[in-house]
């Protein structure tokens, strides 16, 4: 049992950034009808209905969005289903129109305001027993007549809607709820949300927090993040933040749980972007590239080293600098010192009369490069390899420590391992000690791609040598620990943590062509409260968590294992849900929560890491090295996915796991704290569930949940049994205002569901808010078995 659960909470090591809880699911309610002997089951379980893909195309023109949502639901029950869909009303959000369309028809709606919204969807958890529709309790609803699914049938809806968004703090921010593992019984073979982006005034930041992006940009004014997924059940809302015009180039977001009794210090994150005006004065740069043409090379892997290297002569800026060498058991330089831009053409020639063959001297190629380097510019050095060294000095640790005497402290390197015969401990020490990082390009990836990419995004420095001044306040656990330079068209991302919330000014240090430069933000402010904060900015504890261990990952495998590290490790994985599969070497007891148990399972870890020997080459290295290093740098967390998925399950900034059909809060403390007891669907159950959001998305799991509010624990005990009288949590103070509509009709506005290009400017559902507003219209959908 120990090892099956070792498993599972190390398991609990990598899945990143939690997420929040889903703020507007469509959900299918079915209507009870007759079904033939024995083809029922005599339980109604919410979630029924399977949903096959979830497609969101979405256009922002001028902050002004038009989102299309297309899904298409299979009735995988022996009987049809037919019923009611509600649509959970966003926080802030106001309807007027909004088209809804059932296999290319229009149906009507109701908008509900939230008291009526609430009434219904207790009524339902009372009737179904299942609490999945309480994490919208405080929230509107739109509810409409759904035409039947056949058995073995599709019903395909699609919905649009429109949303004036609005700029906080400096970033204009869209949300939409994708979170619809309640209702669906079965992963969604597709997921896919795009989103294009026009703006009058020129683009800069552009950030998800909840999800890995792909972004594209066409020109100063327009851009597109896509984000694509199959086979699998979403967990969170997806967010994606961006900023425009002259506006700053640091932004600061912030996030803290009085409540919570376990992390009471905050959690931050500040995004930076390079300032106005500064993409005019990118700084000129020296660009030292190094490549392993050994005999291991031969083939498609040199042919694709030789395209990258065109491709990065080519791009070089006019008053750059250049130094190009090749090495085996022998070394080739192009020219024995730096080049001007201009010789590029004649580089291109010596480049294409390159081969490969021979032995590895990696400590020679090093050593050379650093020779050339000089110290009035920024000096970037790529160095790429196939291989261990195996020519000249083969010791990792002289290696290191040769570079680290040769190297002048201007000189970030950055290190690229081709396939799995490389040394990741030479290669990640060598990038973590010189300010740049590792990319390993496993075998059937496109080197060339990978390569170009890398240099396009550093192509253009703008502010090196960065240093954050946080003036009279206290923060620690910063990461990354050392900043790296700032490129035109790209963004850094810090994360951390603050003891005290309050107002403060912040400076922001480095050097510009050679110059010491001071960005001052003032009025910057750390908060002391976001109790009622359910959106994107709940994930900051679990994207800190996660580069944390990512960092102390990177740091054992490096430096070799010592109690605290792993103590920290074991305490954040468990805390936050971050699953990491190949850190196999954690163990869980059979109930991993509390200090005492996570010590012993500490303790057992430590000692299984000392009996390890370190693997520093193959395939199981370099993957494990490129798995710590996406999460010490992750932008967002990967959603809970295959069994995890099962066992582990996020409600906003919380965690919880499950056993023995119990959810538990990972910070409930079993020999510390006494939970109360509150029976299902009871008066009191109801009244915690409102209490705040956070607390009904995870009552929301299930049926029997035990949950830590303000350091209280209740425990959520089956219906009818007898419960004590308990105190219940205060609710808190909302941070978004919430504006309802009184109740009205909805009428469907006549217009081509699918394939719209332009769609009618009377449909849309607006969206005005007090603070941090957004409209997000989310249709996942479910349905239910029917009753006997």
């Amino acid at each position: 049992m120990k090892t099956r659960w070792f498993a599972v909470l190390l398991g609990m090591c990598m899945l990143l950034l939690a997420t929040a809880p889903v703020q507007a699911d469509g959900i299918i309610i079915p209507t009870p009808q007759p079904c033939p002997a024995d083809g029922c089951p005599p339980v109604i379980p919410v979630a029924q209905l399977a949903i096959k893909y979830h497609h969101v195309d979405v256009k922002i023109e001028n902050q002004i969005a038009v989102t299309h949502v297309d899904q298409v639901f299979y009735n995988p029950n022996d009987w049809q289903v037919e019923g009611t869909y509600l649509f959970p009303l966003p926080l802030g959000a106001v309807v007027t129109r909004f088209t809804l369309w059932v296999d290319g028809k229009p149906v009507q709606g109701q908008v509900l305001d939230a008291a009526q919204a609430r009434q219904t969807y207790e009524n339902i958890v009372r009737t179904l027993r299942d609490p999945a529709l309480l994490e919208y309790a405080g929230r509107g609803a739109v509810q409409a007549s759904i035409y039947p699914i056949p058995p073995k049938g599709e019903r395909r809806i699609e919905l649009e809607y429109s949303q004036a968004l609005t700029v906080d703090n400096g970033l204009v921010r869209y949300v939409y709820p994708l979170n619809t593992e309640k209702f669906s019984v079965q992963p969604l073979e597709s997921v896919r949300v795009s989103i294009s982006i026009h703006s009058d005034p020129p683009i800069r930041t552009l950030y998800s927090p909840s999800h890995k992006v792909e972004v594209t940009r066409s020109g100063e004014n327009d851009a597109t993040a896509t984000y694509e997924a199959s086979n699998l059940i979403p967990d969170q809302d997806f967010a994606l933040y961006y900023s425009v015009g002259e506006s700053e180039a640091f932004h600061l977001f912030t996030y803290r749980d009085p409540g919570d009794a376990t992390e009471k210090d905050g959690f931050f994150m500040l995004l930076l972007a390079p300032p106005p005006g500064m993409k005019s004065e990118t700084v000129a740069k020296d660009l030292l590239l190094v490549l392993d043409r050994s005999g291991s090379m031969e083939g498609e892997k040199f042919s694709q080293a030789q395209a990258a290297l065109r491709f990065i002569l080519k791009n070089l800026n006019p008053g750059d600098r250049f130094y190009l060498s090749s090495f085996s058991s022998t070394l080739q330089e192009y020219a024995g010192d730096l080049s001007p831009a201009a010789d590029a053409d004649s580089a291109l020639k010596w480049v294409d009369g390159l081969s490969a063959l021979g032995s590895t001297d990696i400590n020679r190629a090093l050593l050379e490069a650093a020779s050339v380097a000089k110290s009035d510019r920024p000096t970037y050095l790529i160095f790429l390899t196939d291989g261990l060294p195996t020519e000249g000095e083969i010791d990792r640790q002289k290696i290191l420590d040769n570079f680290m005497a040769a190297a002048p402290a201007n000189l970030r390197l950055f290190t690229f391992g081709v396939g799995y015969d490389v040394d990741t401990l030479l290669l990640d020490s060598l990038a973590q000690e010189h300010q740049g990082k590792t990319t390993y390009v496993l075998p059937g990836e496109a080197l060339d791609e990978a390569l170009s990419g890398f240099y396009e995004s550093i192509s253009s420095p703008v502010l090196t040598n960065l240093e954050i001044d946080f003036g009279d306040q206290s923060v620690y656990d910063i990461y990354p620990q050392t900043l790296p330079d700032l490129f035109a068209g790209g963004q850094i991302i810090v994360t951390g943590r603050y003891r005290k919330g309050g107002a403060f000014d912040l400076s922001l240090h480095g050097r510009v062509n050679g110059e010491e430069q001071t960005l001052r933000f003032t009025d910057q402010n750390f908060v002391d409260d976001n109790h009622s904060e359910t959106g994107p900015l709940s994930n900051l504890p679990r994207l800190w968590a996660t580069r944390k261990i990512g960092a102390l990952l990177t740091q054992i495998r490096l430096q070799g294992p010592d109690p605290e590290s792993i103590d920290q490790i074991v305490r954040l994985s468990i805390r936050y849900g971050i699953v990491t599969p190949y850190t196999s070497y954690l163990v869980t007891e059979e109930m991993p929560l509390g200090a005492a148990n996570q010590r012993d399972l500490a303790d057992q870890s430590l000692q299984q890491l000392q009996a390890m020997p370190t693997q520093a080459s193959g395939a199981g290295a370099v993957n494990k090295a490129a798995e710590e290093g996406a999460l010490s740098s992750a932008p967002a967390a990967p959603e809970i996915s295959g069994e995890a998925a099962q066992s582990v399950k996020l409600a906003g900034s919380r965690t919880f796991v499950l056993k023995e059909d119990v959810w538990y809060d990972t910070a409930f403390d079993p020999a510390l704290m006494k939970p109360q007891q509150i029976s299902f669907l009871s008066t009191d159950y109801f009244a915690l569930a409102n209490a705040r959001p956070d607390v009904g998305s995870a009552l929301a799991l299930g049926q029997r949940v035990v949950i830590v509010v303000d350091g209280q624990a209740y425990e959520i005990i089956d219906a009818g049994q007898p419960a004590l009288a308990v105190t219940l949590p205060s609710p808190s103070t909302p941070t978004i205002v919430i504006q309802q509509p009184a109740q009205q009709q909805i009428t469907p506005t006549p217009t081509t569901p699918s394939g719209s290009e332009n769609p009618p400017a009377d449909s849309p559902i607006l969206c005005t808010a007090i603070a941090l507003p957004l409209l997000l219209i989310v249709f996942l959908a479910s349905a239910s078995k029917r009753k006997q």
